[in-house]
């Protein structure tokens, strides 16, 4: 029955809705009558819906307010999810949209639970995660955890365990401000296997805060990507997305197919 009526647009439900509220449309719903509100080639089908449901007891009213819930759950899944467009470079004349630096420090500043950065190329680190840095001091129990690009250079043959403690030593050294806790990092190993034709990056840009905050971009993680370059983004609030993207990687590390460099 409200599966039938469920297949009816929002103007024709609201056609009904207000025909059934004045009484213009009541028992026993003829299907000369229902056709007066909807389409010919549904009027059939809607009026063996309208009887059914005036068999089982409901009055014109609440046939109608079954019509309304069937549209209200419609405009709470097709409303504009809470999305902002963020953006590096110069800003299109007429046009403002969030700067990415600025959206990555708000994330990281006011993080309370966990951080999880996804990254490809970062680059003057000590800046771009200095407010991600302060904040893991402010609140010792922040778990914060980055999945990052290993790179080896084309036609390289360092040992793989090389390269992976060179990277440690940089990302400590030049990419997290001194002295500061560090954050859990880990790694893609087929991005620096020994004696494989062709390799993996990790090239996805990410950022999930709180299980509830997500930001997506073409920005790397660094001056450039952050300030300069003509990148575009979405920071998104949706606890259903966060989810997903946490246990994708989470699930990468415990199967292996990501391994903790420190």
């Amino acid at each position: 029955m409200t599966g039938t009526l469920s297949g009816l647009s929002n103007s024709d439900l609201q056609s009904l809705i207000a025909a059934l509220r004045t009484e213009r449309l009541s028992a026993p719903y003829s299907a000369l009558q229902v056709a007066r509100f909807v389409p010919g080639s549904v009027a059939d089908p809607i009026q063996s819906s309208l009887v059914s449901l005036s068999e089982s007891g409901f009055s014109e009213k609440q046939i109608a307010t079954v019509m309304e819930l069937i549209l209200s759950d419609r405009s709470e899944q097709f409303a504009e999810p809470p999305i902002d467009l963020v953006t590096s470079g110069p800003e299109a004349p007429g046009i403002t949209n969030r700067d990415t630096s600025v959206v990555v420090r708000e994330l990281f500043a006011h993080a309370k639970q966990s951080v999880l950065v996804i990254g490809y190329a970062v680059y003057q680190g000590q800046q771009v995660f200095e407010a991600l840095a302060s904040r893991m001091e402010e609140v010792p129990s922040l778990q914060v955890r980055f999945f990052l690009n290993v790179p080896r250079p084309d036609n390289d043959t360092t040992p793989s365990e090389i390269l992976v403690a060179r990277f440690k030593q940089r990302f400590k050294d030049k990419q997290w401000p001194s002295g500061c806790r560090l954050p859990e990092v880990y790694y893609d190993p087929r991005s620096v296997a020994d004696d494989v034709p062709v390799r993996s990056s990790l090239h996805a840009k990410c950022v999930v805060v709180d299980s509830r905050k997500v930001f997506v971009s073409s920005a790397n993680f660094t001056e450039a990507g952050q300030e300069r370059n003509i990148e575009v983004g979405l920071k998104i609030e949706s606890e259903w997305l966060a989810k997903r993207i946490t246990t994708h990687f989470s699930h990468l590390h415990d199967y292996g197919l990501a391994e903790r460099a420190f």
